[in-house]
């Protein structure tokens, strides 16, 4: 049954609504996705859908239709609902048109000892950053991201924005280094790190056959003890005024020379 719902003192509205908290986040277990493409990604690969919200005047498109009814059949609430309800949900104005409240999945280490590549992220702080990096994995078909010691939440608004769906198909494991560090020496994977001390350009640099690119946080890269726990460190060459790239743009370009050198195994014609 599909529910009529344009207060948002309703409960459904009011946890949805409650979602762009990391507390309620961490209580429930939730986590907000927007729009039909994005929602019907999740459903495609099998994450479970607690409840889906649409918009009246989107029922008229065959695609939430589809996806309504695909979410009655997995057991899912579902609630069509005024244009003023889901911008309070989105905390934005003209908010997409369907929005789906997930449970979150978290991946183990033991899952990505066959991957040939995985970026580390050392205590990332910036959702958009992470976002951006999870959309960076997925096109180049990565096989998932470590996030070590205290992180920001992959599951905030922010960083599932700016996954843009790939929140579903890249997965995300926790780990403090030292055991991470331990793991992945026992599975054979080469650490690489970036850093201004690096010895050698990203792309002079043979990154092996199963690797970890090994990034530091926004503000001040890697920590020595890590970068010395390091198989090889890496630069990225230079000419202007700044000394540094964004975080998401720095694991960009050096993820695609990793991927160049696997001969951009798996991508699409």
């Amino acid at each position: 049954m599909i529910d009529d719902v344009s207060s948002t003192h309703n409960s459904l509205i009011k946890l949805a609504k409650s979602l762009d908290r990391k507390k309620t986040r961490s209580e429930t277990g939730l986590f907000l996705a927007e729009g039909a493409r994005h929602v019907g990604e999740g459903l495609d690969q099998g994450w479970q859908l607690e409840a889906l919200l649409f918009s009246g005047a989107a029922e008229t498109r065959l695609a939430v239709q589809a996806l309504a009814q695909k979410a009655l059949d997995v057991g899912a609430r579902v609630a069509r609902v005024t244009d003023r309800v889901l911008e309070a949900v989105a905390k934005r104005d003209n908010a997409q048109s369907v929005i789906g409240l997930f449970q979150q999945r978290l991946s183990s280490l033991s899952s990505l000892m066959d991957a040939p590549f995985i970026i580390a992220l050392e205590r990332i702080r910036d959702p958009g950053n992470l976002g951006t990096i999870m959309r960076t994995l997925d096109c180049i078909g990565g096989g998932g991201i470590v996030l070590l010691e205290e992180s920001c939440d992959p599951f905030s608004v922010e960083a599932v924005r700016a996954s843009m769906g790939s929140v579903f198909s890249t997965p995300i494991s926790k780990s403090d280094f030292a055991s991470f560090n331990m793991w992945r020496k026992d599975f054979g994977f080469k650490l690489v790190g970036t850093s201004l001390k690096g010895s050698q350009r990203h792309t002079d640099t043979d990154f092996g056959t199963k690797t970890v690119l090994l990034m530091g946080n926004e503000q001040s890269g890697l920590p020595d003890s890590w970068a010395q726990a390091c198989d090889g460190l890496v630069r990225l060459p230079m000419s202007g005024r700044a000394d540094s790239l964004n975080l998401a743009i720095a694991t960009a370009v050096t993820a695609y020379e990793i991927w160049r050198q696997k001969d951009f195994f798996g991508a699409r014609d």
